[in-house]
């Protein structure tokens, strides 16, 4: 044999030993029971310390649910249990499993490209600053745009003069919300809020409705939002609100009408946008006490502000539900966009935004998708979200493993930071990779 053949030969082998090596590792038999422990372990340690009232987990594989498991109440009354079919406020979360789910289908479908750019899509930004921003700029976050802009608050004013919130505790500061308290003297602007339904106005929460004259307003701030160079990698939640701009132009549906065409695809009920018109408000796990904007407990409308503005269907927040419903579109996701034979997203476009184009100006960023750089916890090819309220999920195609944890850690009050100072989904995350 010439020994350029037995060169190709040995190559031959060498790749087929990689490669066996690989299978072997990516079927490494996940061990239930101890991972069961360990996580009833955390989720116990987390109740007992108050890192949030309760939780639902789900643990599988792009074929296998492992574990599946409630935890503790839906609030600190401990009058309900959280039961399977509960569905959490996803926050962030709902910047992947809704609009970039979406964005993924548009682009296997050709409806939309990672090159068009806002300004000719969206014609109210045509003529800004932000109009030759591109898709992929806004899905990877290197915009420039600053993270997010407070638009609630230009809705409100103080009938005494005073600041909305003050760091100390007072007559006239009686309420806390975050780390501050809320000024008693707070005045809503009735030019566009109303307290009782009106024509054409959109509810923002159960006694709230917004006039859409203000949206005017919203798109004048996003459009000067641009504060930091274009390229650098800068998380912003008005991204993923244009993203959604950019969509809805191009196919003349809303979001969550093209949201719900992939669920309804996936045959999964308990997700959506405002809950409370798909789902009993038993069902919906409360979040923040909110003294601030709607001085309520938020349950059954999205804590997200600059989404509930939106009336709730946003694409940087606005998603509700349950884990099992999210554990069918993780599943797709590890099967390259197949689910029980269908073809719902592309393969080429799953493998193509869950993978970091950046990587190589240190952006480790997906299309949509957070990945992290390699360390303790995350490895190259992981990718996920997580959400402000408490919520979390994670992929490893390359173990097949899926990790879906949410909880309301803002209930009563978002200055709970306690599941973040001890790492604990991160932990989890790290457990069942072993």
């Amino acid at each position: 044999m010439k020994k350029s053949a037995i060169r190709i030969v040995l190559v031959f082998l060498i790749l087929l030993g990689i490669s066996c090596r690989s299978v072997k590792k990516s079927n490494k038999t996940f061990d239930t029971k101890q991972n069961e422990v360990y996580i009833d372990s955390m989720m116990n340690n987390a109740l007992e310390k108050g890192f949030f009232p309760g939780g639902q987990i789900v643990v599988g594989s792009k074929d296998s649910i492992f574990i599946s498991k409630n935890y503790g109440y839906q609030d600190y009354s401990k009058k309900e249990v959280v039961k399977t079919d509960d569905v959490y406020d996803l926050a962030s979360m709902s910047k992947v499993l809704g609009a970039t789910v979406v964005a993924m289908r548009l682009v296997g479908e050709h409806k939309i490209n990672l090159d068009d750019k806002l300004g000719d899509a969206v014609p109210v930004y045509k003529n800004t600053a932000i109009a030759d921003l591109t898709l992929f700029e806004l899905l990877t976050h290197t915009t420039g745009l600053k993270s997010g802009i407070t638009f609630y608050q230009s809705l409100l004013s103080t009938s005494d003069g005073l600041p909305f919130l003050n760091s100390q505790k007072s007559e006239n500061y009686p309420d806390l919300f975050d780390n501050m308290y809320v000024n008693k003297n707070i005045v809503y602007d009735t030019t566009y809020l109303s307290f009782e339904p009106k024509d054409k106005y959109i509810q923002v929460y159960k006694n709230m409705w917004l006039n859409p004259e203000f949206y005017k307003s919203m798109y004048e701030k996003i459009a000067l939002a641009k504060t930091n160079p274009r390229g650098n990698y800068l998380y912003s939640d008005l991204n993923l609100i244009l993203v959604q701009q950019m969509m809805e132009a191009k196919t003349g549906l809303k979001l969550d009408q093209l949201a719900r065409e992939i669920y309804n695809e996936l045959g999964i009920s308990k997700i959506g946008y405002n809950p409370l018109k798909w789902t009993s408000a038993q069902d919906v796990i409360p979040t923040e006490i909110d003294n601030f904007f709607r001085k309520d407990t938020i349950k059954g409308y999205v804590h997200d502000e600059a989404a509930a503005l939106l009336g709730g269907v946003s694409g940087n927040a606005g998603l509700f539900a349950n884990a099992a419903s999210i554990s069918v579109l993780c599943q797709m996701l590890l099967n390259n966009g197949n689910y029980q034979g269908k073809q719902v997203l592309k393969a080429k476009v799953v493998a193509a935004f869950t993978k970091s184009p950046l990587a190589k100006k240190g952006i480790y960023r997906g299309l949509g998708f957070d990945k992290r750089k390699p360390d303790a916890f995350y490895n190259k090819n992981d990718f996920g979200h997580t959400g402000f309220t408490g919520t979390f999920f994670f992929l490893n195609p390359e173990n097949n493993r899926f990790l879906i944890i949410l909880t309301n850690r803002v209930n009563p009050t978002r200055t709970n930071k306690l599941m973040y100072n001890d790492n604990f989904s991160p932990k989890i995350w790290k457990k069942i990779n072993q």
